[in-house]
């Protein structure tokens, strides 16, 4: 691993110094510029929270989970603890950054672009595996009638997502308000005079739908690419949107269809045996999520907002997904997606000393229908498959507050940002709502973090 990591380095080192020494290139030669930062958080939390990439992408605290009942605490002489209340701290450089931008001659009348960019948190046995953040081609085309088309095919940003995001320090980038995602794509954009249309073809590949995985008799959410990929149809995008000078603003909507299981099982009874058999069933649960995005960004102030009503985004790093509501006589299950309004307001002002506000709201609007009532036959009653398994299958809603100040050179930032992370926990009702009874309770996360960051 090391000398892979070697050899990539000095590989960009030497074509960027060949970049630089070759100024007076050829027109159809391709110019390479180097590019990245050193980054280094420190990140101090009140709890336990749901994190990956070594507990720097921060989502949200888990639930209570006490060691006891009251009365068994009292029973035994011990104190009533909640075992996820422990305070920890983490400090690293894995979202330490480089990356390769391109730019070469005309192909098919068209400007060509490109971008290959990686960093060290990828997923592996270690949080120090070398990940491809972005990987792709651009074509633009102009004409004198101001008509512009660009055709970007390769790993990019989720449109869901986009390459514009809120100015929050933390490596999350308000995630799980914030859809987050980079995929495989072929997106095409047309515009004149600011305004466009937009529309993406979409596969998987490090950020995955979860889905039902069997495993001795008991059904359980895990994350793949196999429920996208093998309904062959990739996921798409269609959105209309006005870019200028100040203000970008787009209306949109996914459209994505999964095949959650390709075999189910059955248990007939053979000669007075209860047996458990496999037959071959055609699942499909399709879901449309429509996102409204707006930006004005004048000098030295920004403002952005972004709304989702989210069905079955787990692929995109929010906190919902799908359950089962039904079982047909062939063993084939019926599904609903699991419906979120979720939302983000970023406000900052300043340039070299730059105050940043970020707000998010997430609420659980349920499946729409009754889910299946599994009783004793799984290990949960309601088989649901989202994002952090079944960890947050009662969550109800979400709040974050996170204020920031930074101090910013060219090459170096210096930054503190404090978030507060809330949720609202409860008992779990037949339709992916969380019941507004006596049980619902909230809990909460103080984050602080420090940002060091030289920009090369």
């Amino acid at each position: 691993m090391k000398k892979t990591l070697l050899t990539v380095l000095c590989l960009a080192v030497a074509l960027g110094a060949a970049a630089q020494d070759d100024k007076e290139a050829k027109p159809d030669k391709v110019k390479i510029k180097p590019y990245g930062f050193v980054r280094n958080y420190f990140n101090f939390d009140t709890r336990n929270t749901y994190t990956v990439v070594g507990g720097e992408y921060n989502m949200i605290p888990y639930d209570e989970k006490w060691n006891g009942t009251p009365a068994q605490c009292d029973a035994m002489g011990v104190e009533r603890v909640d075992l996820n209340a422990v305070p920890h701290a983490s400090f690293q450089a894995l979202t330490t950054r480089f990356g390769l931008a391109l730019e070469g001659p005309k192909v098919m009348g068209a400007a060509t672009s490109g971008k290959v960019e990686a960093d060290f948190g990828g997923f592996g046995t270690t949080n120090t595996v070398l990940r491809l953040r972005l990987a792709y081609l651009k074509l633009h085309w102009a004409n004198s009638m101001g008509l512009s088309q660009d055709l970007l095919v390769g790993q990019y940003w989720h449109p869901l997502s986009g390459d514009i995001m809120p100015e929050v320090l933390g490596m999350a980038s308000g995630a799980p308000f914030r859809a987050h995602s980079r995929t495989p794509q072929l997106t095409y954009t047309v515009a004149r005079n600011g305004f466009g249309i937009t529309a993406s073809a979409l596969y998987q590949l490090q950020y995955m739908y979860n889905g039902p995985s069997y495993s001795n008799g008991v059904w359980s959410s895990v994350a793949s690419t196999d429920f996208a990929l093998r309904a062959l149809v990739p996921e798409a995008f269609m959105g209309i949107q006005y870019r200028g000078d100040r203000i970008y603003t787009q209306l949109g909507s996914t459209c994505q269809s999964l095949k959650p299981r390709t075999v189910g099982y059955k248990t007939v009874d053979v000669d007075g045996t209860p047996t458990t058999i496999a037959t071959p069933v055609n699942e499909w649960l399709t879901t449309f999520s429509p996102t409204f995005y707006f930006q004005y960004v004048d000098k030295s102030i920004s403002l952005k907002y972004r709304f989702i009503y989210a069905q079955n985004t787990s692929h995109v790093n929010q906190l919902n997904g799908y359950g089962v509501t039904g079982v047909a006589a062939d063993g084939s299950w019926e599904y609903a997606p699991l419906r979120a309004a979720i939302s983000y307001l970023n406000a900052a002002v300043g340039s070299k000393y730059r105050f940043n506000m970020f707000m998010g709201y997430m609420k659980n609007l349920g499946a729409g229908k009754d889910l299946y009532d599994f009783g004793t036959a799984q290990a949960a009653r309601y088989l649901i498959f989202m994002k952090g398994g079944d960890n947050f299958t009662h969550l109800n809603s979400v709040w974050r507050f996170a204020p920031s100040l930074s101090y910013n050179l060219p090459h170096f930032n210096l930054g503190i940002e404090y978030e507060w992370t809330a949720c609202t926990f409860g008992d779990q009702a037949s339709n992916g709502k969380v019941l507004l009874n006596d049980n619902l309770h909230m809990v909460q996360n103080q984050r602080v973090c420090l940002l060091v960051k030289y920009n090369f």
